[in-house]
């Protein structure tokens, strides 16, 4: 193994990296500025070369023979993952629950039980006790039976309420037998087409400070999508003159309400008519856009500045919404149902002759037909119309009646779909999701799993969750190397994991979900090296610009909607060695207290055995070798790479010991020594007490950013990777960012080398990459309509790598200002390593200074020398102004309207013989 001395820029750390190895030490030395550049050189590499290059390397080459290099095939490897990924889904899927246990046709007569004086819910069972289970994130639950929930707007006494109830209670055995025999399985449920939700494990619900229990899962993604097959839908609006008032509010909401219905599967167009046919979106017109989250929300922004007008013709509407529908069935939009949602306050033209022209006698597109306002005059004309095209008719008249009403088109779409007891497997998009009855800072990220249910009718869905992590765990991260990853893709070519995703966005002391964090593109988290264009994972805090060579491997992952990618990068990704070492051996190093390993890996799987999850990962690890636990299913090459890495790196522990019992061979100021190796083995030695370290967060396991992770290796690292050999790197690593971040870089720069962060005039020495945040959340004023305005400003450098510092301009919080998605640009920088020496002048006003900077042999740090008898603070810094990034309305329009590469969902039950023409009607 050839092993080559590296540095880390921050806070005094220095790295060695090996292919696995990486070792560093923790150095917090202040040097004054009047020391020379040898001296300061001498002292910094003296002080911790005697640390990192012990003679456990000779440890290495006594084992080296045992030791064989494998090339690490990526078509091979993502194949193998995807296969694990498809027996692990198949295990979770929710086969024949109701088919045998319960009968729609059977009719119960229930007393309704006792109610409670707020009337807010019915107490269905006895008593309920609960307790709080690690599984289910350290909540109050009931593993032997379900719990009810009926939403606060639905009556709780209604006798389909009731009798779907007690129909439903033979699931609460299912759930407790799926469970038991897979005990990785988390939440089961059924959501009833009546309204009523039953969960288990049983949990107390808990109603807002208000009372209200607003969960509705007839509105829940997961339910919709398994209760239709995908659509194309075009909502056609009246805003004639007559629908002011009241009314054009409730059809706003009635377009909002269908539009929620809708998810990436379904294409979608809104057209609104008076005298004449407009699309509320010009750039969509005479098309079907992707109903996914952006244009979703897009539609709904236009629909609020809507204003009446004129007289309303519907013939025109229906003509082009037909027009539209028949040319996107030739090989665009979802290939499956199409449907007219027309939304008016009445009728008065003749439509059969449109209805002959364009829909009869197939009657491919179904109408449905929305009648506001409490005027009845014109309501058999709009009747007519959905009785004549297989659709629905409902009637609403306050804001109130929108919700179950629109809900009503989704039971007539499912209808050939049940008839048929088809019960197709759903899997959905990644959606996020406050753990029901826990606290809002317990957010979760699952895959949800439905399964139709049919006897005639629609009952209801029934599905299961899917944690992403435990999807994620399949394909481990010591397989993939330093810097390399896996990632899932939805059908739709949406991202459902990568490690550079950001779902959440900090307001306040809360994470909450961003608007948009499952619609977001491969291409929002990765970006090509093209004139030196890259994109970044990272908003608020200093970028380190890294240029890999990566291969991509993907492939399908069978019987679901997902694809799965595996990125290797060129030289550490490429290969991986095997060491062969007997157990007795590996325990006994193993087992030393300067030892962990990664906590979030799976060396052995402690979630199959209730009994096992006590135990941490090294925990689990010690007792399958020692065979305390030989039930345990562990990872057989991981565990014997670990192995492998402890006997080797042992000699380091006994090194460092030695180091620290000599209190006149260390150096003040050493804090940390500590090593990692790419099984995730981490050794750690602190020379000081905590109360006297500055790093107190640092490699603890709150410092995610630093330690192994299911999502990445430690920053220092991968840094530590790609660093020049022979050179040590030092890096700054993030030890409070709720702290002033101007304070923060200058103090950390102090500490490494004395340079203060103002060096950006010398710029024929660096070179300027754009960075691209795809992910951003950016102050939007309500009170603007325009999006551009500074954000960021950056001013400083001090780093052969990379040090920007962005300082936001506002320093108040207006109450008005929302934080909405948008795309961000800047500028960082990128010393250029050949230049070993520069130097300039300062003109401030009347007086200038001079500095020097001088890169120092070894290191990524420039040491700079200030003059300072000229006091520049009076005059304004070179900055560079940086706005949020605006796309023109052309580049905007073409990249709503794009078609992604996708694969269409399998099923499609569009038609059934059996499904009536009759007229369907609800008023």
């Amino acid at each position: 193994m050839n092993c080559s001395k590296r540095r880390i820029k921050d806070i005094g750390k220095f790295t060695t990296d090996t292919s696995s190895l990486v070792l560093r030490h923790h150095y917090t030395k202040k040097i004054k500025l009047t020391q020379i550049k040898n001296t300061f050189l001498s002292t910094l590499y003296d002080s911790v070369y005697e640390c990192v290059f012990p003679s456990s390397l000779q440890k290495y080459k006594d084992v080296e023979p045992l030791v064989k290099m494998v090339e690490v095939d990526g078509s091979d490897l993502v194949k193998d993952f995807a296969e694990e990924m498809e027996k692990m889904l198949g295990r979770k899927m929710i086969k024949n629950v109701f088919l045998d246990s319960i009968s729609p046709d059977s009719h119960h007569e229930m007393n309704s039980g006792p109610c409670p004086p707020n009337g807010n819910y019915v107490e269905l069972g006895q008593e309920f006790p609960l307790e709080k289970n690690e599984h289910f994130n350290k909540l109050p639950v009931n593993t032997q039976m379900s719990s009810i929930q009926v939403p606060t707007n639905v009556y709780n006494k209604d006798s389909e309420i009731l009798n779907g109830v007690y129909m439903s209670e033979a699931l609460n055995d299912i759930f407790v037998d799926n469970f038991e025999k897979d005990p990785t399985l988390t939440w089961q449920y059924f959501g009833s087409a009546t309204g009523f939700f039953r969960l288990y494990p049983g949990i107390q619900w808990t109603p807002d400070e208000n009372g209200v229990v607003a969960f509705d899962a007839r509105n829940r993604n997961w339910y919709i999508q398994a209760a239709t097959s995908p659509k194309d839908i075009i909502i056609v609006v009246d805003i004639s003159g007559s629908m002011k008032g009241l009314r054009l509010t409730i059809a706003k909401h009635t377009i909002n309400t269908i539009l929620e219905t809708l998810g990436e599967n379904d294409f979608v167009n809104v057209i609104a008519y008076s005298d004449y046919v407009s699309y509320v979106e010009p750039c969509f017109k005479g098309t079907l856009v992707q109903a996914d989250l952006d244009n979703r929300e897009h539609f709904k922004l236009l629909v609020e500045q809507l204003q009446v007008k004129g007289e309303g013709k519907v013939k025109k509407a229906m003509k082009e919404s037909f027009r539209v529908l028949n040319e996107v069935s030739m090989g665009q939009g979802s290939l499956c149902n199409q449907a007219i949602m027309l939304i008016t306050d009445g009728a008065m033209e003749d439509f059969q002759e449109v209805f002959e022209e364009f829909n009869w006698p197939e009657r491919r597109v179904r109408v449905f037909t929305y009648l506001i306002g409490r005027e009845l005059t014109f309501a058999e004309n709009v009747k007519w119309i959905a009785c004549n095209n297989k659709g629905y008719y409902t009637h609403i008249s306050t804001l109130a009646d929108v919700q179950e009403n629109v809900m009503e088109y989704l039971h007539v779409l499912s209808r050939p779909m049940v008839i048929n007891h088809d019960h197709d497997i759903i899997w959905t998009e990644a959606y996020m999701d406050t753990v029901v009855g826990a606290n809002d800072d317990i957010v979760s990220l699952y895959l949800a799993l439905s399964l139709q249910l049919s006897h005639g009718i629609l009952l209801g869905v029934v599905g299961t969750d899917v944690p992403l992590r435990e999807l994620m765990r399949l394909a481990p991260r010591y397989k993939l190397g330093v810097h390399g990853y896996a990632f899932l893709n939805t059908n739709n070519g949406y991202i459902l994991s990568h490690p550079d995703l950001r779902p959440l966005y900090k307001e306040g002391k809360k994470l909450k979900p961003k608007p948009n964090y499952n619609s977001v593109d491969l291409s929002e988290v990765e970006w090509e090296d093209v004139e030196e264009n890259v994109s970044v994972a990272e908003t608020y805090f200093i970028k380190r610009v890294l240029f890999l060579k990566n291969d991509y491997f993907y492939t399908t992952i069978n019987e679901t909607p997902f694809s799965l990618g595996i990125v290797l990068t060129r030289g550490h990704g490429e290969y991986i060695f095997i060491g062969n070492i007997s157990v007795e051996e590996g325990l006994h190093d193993l087992t030393t207290s300067d030892v962990t390993i990664a906590n979030e890996w799976t060396y052995c799987e402690t979630d199959i055995d209730p009994h096992h999850r006590k135990y941490s990962q090294l925990q689990a690890v010690i007792r399958y070798l020692t065979g305390k636990e030989p039930e345990l299913e562990c990872d057989e090459e991981l565990l014997q790479q670990t192995m492998f890495d402890a006997v080797v790196t042992a000699p380091m522990e006994a090194y460092w010991t030695a180091i620290m019992l000599n209190t006149s061979g260390l150096d003040e100021g050493i804090e940390t020594a500590f090593l990692g190796t790419r099984s995730g083995l981490m050794r750690v030695i602190r020379f000081a007490e905590n109360e006297k370290r500055v790093a107190k967060k640092f490699l603890s396991p709150l410092d995610k950013e630093n330690i192994f992770t299911l999502d990445h290796f430690p920053v220092w690292y991968r840094r530590a990777a790609e660093n020049p050999a022979g050179k040590f790197l030092y890096y700054i690593p993030r030890e409070d960012t709720r702290g002033i971040f101007p304070n923060m870089a200058v103090t950390a720069c102090l500490r490494v080398c004395v340079c203060v962060c103002v060096c950006v005039y010398p710029r024929a020495s660096l070179h300027r990459v754009s960075l691209y945040d795809y992910q951003a959340m950016c102050k939007m004023s309500q009170h603007s309509a325009s999006s551009a305005r500074p954000l960021l400003s950056v001013r400083a450098l001090c780093s052969i790598s990379v040090c920007a510092e962005r300082v936001v301009r506002s320093n108040k919080k207006n109450k008005a200002d929302v934080l909405q998605p948008c795309d961000t640009e800047y500028p960082s920088f990128v010393y250029d390593p050949s230049i070993k020496e520069t130097n300039s002048i300062i003109k401030c006003g009347r007086c200038q200074k001079m500095f020097v900077g001088q890169q120092i042999p070894d290191s990524n740090l420039l040491l700079m020398v200030v003059q300072s008898d000229c006091d520049c603070s009076r005059h304004p810094r070179s900055v560079w102004t940086l706005d949020i990034s605006e796309h023109n309305a052309s580049v905007k329009c073409d990249r709503m309207k794009s078609m992604k590469i996708r694969r269409r969902p399998e099923s499609c039950h569009a038609y059934h013989p059996q499904v009536p023409h009759s007229c369907l009607l609800s008023d």
